[in-house]
């Protein structure tokens, strides 16, 4: 099984091209949405986040107004935030992964904002940026009614440039213009994977892996 990993820069179009690959047929295990699902009403990670942040949480999950305002005050606060989900959101896309080998899928897909911030590319055989021009980025981002430039700001500052994202990528998908533009370049993408051996799953390829990369 190949795994191909999908990642950009926040409102550069990679929902475009996630769902572009799942009307490919391929499985795409997302992210964010797993993130949304855990925070929700119900949601396996708002126990430990209430501990954490007392009156943060509530019947319908994590205020997130709350949450940006201690983050705001507070830079420690989003990497404890950050130390809770994310080994849930880890254990979410290996049970994807582990049902997708059981079906024998040839392809599947890690969508991941900060797949390169946290070294997830080695967890992948190869890798889909997402770009637009920054102006069509901060366009797209402060038609959000919840953003401000200082958000924008403070995102931007935690994310890697997408110009050094673009040099790792092994395809590059332009969002900038239309969803006609972007297809080509998630064909090409989809092309490689076809062609590519794998290596990066089963788990103790991804291990073996792991330990080069370090070494």
């Amino acid at each position: 099984m190949v795994i191909i990993g999908l990642t950009g820069s926040i409102a550069m179009g990679k929902s475009t091209a996630s769902n572009a690959l799942r009307r490919m047929g391929l499985p795409v295990h997302d992210a964010d949405r797993t993130v949304h699902l855990l925070q929700s009403a119900g949601g396996r990670a708002l126990p430990a986040i209430e501990r954490a942040f007392p009156g943060t949480t509530g019947p319908e999950g994590l205020d997130r107004a709350k949450m940006r305002q201690l983050a705001f005050h507070d830079p420690t606060v989003l990497s404890t935030l950050e130390a809770i989900v994310h080994p849930l959101v880890k254990a979410t896309e290996s049970r994807f992964l582990k049902a997708c080998a059981r079906r024998q899928v040839p392809m599947a897909v890690l969508d991941i904002p900060l797949l390169f911030e946290t070294g997830g590319e080695i967890r992948c055989d190869l890798v889909g940026v997402v770009s637009a021009p920054g102006f069509i980025q901060r366009a797209r981002v402060l038609r959000r009614s919840t953003m401000t430039r200082q958000t924008l700001d403070a995102i931007l500052a935690r994310q890697m440039p997408d110009v050094e994202k673009r040099r790792r990528a092994d395809v590059v998908i332009p969002t900038g213009l239309s969803r006609a533009q972007a297809l080509p370049a998630i064909r090409r993408l989809v092309d490689l994977a076809s062609r590519h051996q794998g290596g990066a799953w089963p788990p103790n390829a991804y291990r073996t892996r792991l330990r080069r990369h370090h070494a």
